[in-house]
């Protein structure tokens, strides 16, 4: 048999009724969690115990919970009564006004104005104010700094690179000149010895040499030879 239907009324019985508020508000802080994760819902509940004792639980932050209750709330009764909707805006005016006026306030405290009415403590408090600032500004200053010369270390390692590649370009360049110099030479030598062996004399021009003056004696011929009268045949008679 299942069990019985309880009736909802107040326990009379304190222990039973202090047992039953425990077994009750954990399944109820369970059941709120589980409505949180399942369909993504903002969750904020609020439990007082018959003795005073306060029990919450917020699925992010009871305070925003609470705060956007009480905006929502704002938002209905200004859609049910345009009177208070006015009254509304004008609260939001007033209190943009008093914040902007407090900020400017505020700003020229900074800047060393509007001192005269300022205590001890809170002339102590602007200092820290203004420390804490300079601190910052200075942290701020030197990441950038810092960031900026591991920008330029970069760029120089990058440019370090770069000239290095140019530098065995150029030795490539310069190492292939130097190979065709030698081979056109080699080329020009060869020539030079094939065209001397053609040639049945070869004559060298020797600077700074002395002169050397060669005569031509041409060797006796037989024709020139005093020839003799040819002798006469023949008996000659003496007179």
């Amino acid at each position: 048999m299942g069990r019985g239907k309880i009736v909802i009324r107040r326990i009379d019985n304190s222990t039973s009724r202090q047992v039953t508020f425990s077994k009750r508000r954990n399944g109820i802080f369970k059941k709120a969690k589980e409505l949180a994760i399942l369909c993504d819902a903002e969750v904020g509940l609020v439990i007082f115990s018959s003795t005073g004792r306060l029990y919450e639980y917020a699925s992010t932050n009871m305070k925003s919970v609470i705060d956007r209750y009480g905006r929502a709330k704002e938002e209905q009764q200004l859609v049910a009564n345009p009177n208070s909707e006015l009254k509304f805006w004008q609260r939001e005016a007033a209190s943009l006004r008093q914040q902007l006026h407090n900020l400017q306030e505020n700003h020229r405290q900074l800047m060393g104005q509007d001192l005269s009415g300022l205590g001890v403590k809170e002339l102590q408090n602007l200092e820290n104010q203004l420390e804490m600032s300079l601190r910052c500004i200075r942290t701020k200053k030197d990441q950038l700094l810092i960031d900026e010369i591991h920008e330029l270390n970069r760029k120089g390692s990058l440019i370090q690179q770069d000239n290095m590649e140019l530098y065995k370009k150029v030795n490539l360049i310069r190492q292939e000149n130097v190979e065709l110099y030698k081979k056109l030479y080699e080329k020009e030598s060869s020539s030079e010895v094939n065209r001397d062996s053609t040639t049945p004399y070869n004559f060298a021009v020797v600077e700074n040499a002395i002169p050397v003056h060669i005569e031509l004696n041409t060797p006796p011929q037989e024709n020139d030879v005093e020839q003799t009268a040819p002798p006469k045949l023949g008996l000659q008679l003496n007179p």
